[in-house]
This record gives C-alpha cells, structure tokens and sequence, in this order.
C-alpha cells in the first residue's frame, strides 16, 4: 500500500516508541505495539474534526500532536501524538479528509446533518 505520510510517535524528537502512523488517500492507521500488535483506522471521510497543539516541551524536540475526532464508533477521537512537522501534516489530512467526503458527495448531507434543530439549510429558523 502507498501511503501519503508516515511517522512514528517520537520521545525526544527521536522515534524510538513502537507507535507508528500513517495515512493513505482513504484512512487514517495507527500501529501500536511490538509482542502484541494493535491496529486502528478511520475511514478519512468519517472525520468531523482535527485539531493541533503543541506545547513547549514538544516545540523544543520540533513535534506535536494532531488530535482527530470522527464519526468512527471504535476510536472517535484519535491522538497523533509527538510527530513531525504537525502543522503540515494537520493540513494534509484536512485535504484529504475533504477530497474524501467530495468523492463520497457528502458534503451537503454532512451539513444538514450538523444542523441545530428547528433550523434548515440556509441557517433561518423553521417554523
């Protein structure tokens, strides 16, 4: 499989952990593990929101965290801690997430979904 992007979670900027992450044009995968492997995805069109931080011990090592919160009922907040490069990576999976849900035609269902209610899709109240 080609992925777009893949790192591992690092500890002192060096990654030495046995976490690893990827992404491919469709999910999102998290490895975790050496004697007992455990694997997790989530399906990029499936993802409702990703967040960035970074705090000062990870600005000094030159990584952070890439929080990503979905619809997926197994893991719906997913944490990609201490990686490279966060801020390009948090953009890369918002480009792929929203080319997902366009191949998907999601968008417009996605909106009237997250609608309050008693309101319709212009954003007037419905009487």
């Amino acid at each position: 499989m080609d992925y777009l992007w893949q790192d591992r979670r690092r500890i002192f900027g060096l990654p030495i952990t046995f976490t690893r992450y990827a992404m491919s044009e469709d999910r999102l995968f998290v490895e975790t593990g050496l004697v007992n492997l455990h694997a997790e995805e989530i399906l990029l069109y499936r993802v409702r929101d990703i967040s960035l931080s970074i705090h000062l011990g990870q600005r000094i090592f030159g990584v952070g965290s890439v929080t990503v919160v979905s619809a997926d009922r197994t893991a719906p907040t997913l944490v990609l801690r201490d990686i490279r490069n966060p801020r390009e990576v948090k953009e890369l999976l918002h480009e792929q997430v929203e080319a997902a849900k366009t191949r998907r035609k999601l968008r417009l269902g996605e909106l009237m979904h997250d609608m309050p209610d008693g309101m319709d899709a212009d954003g007037e109240e419905d009487f």
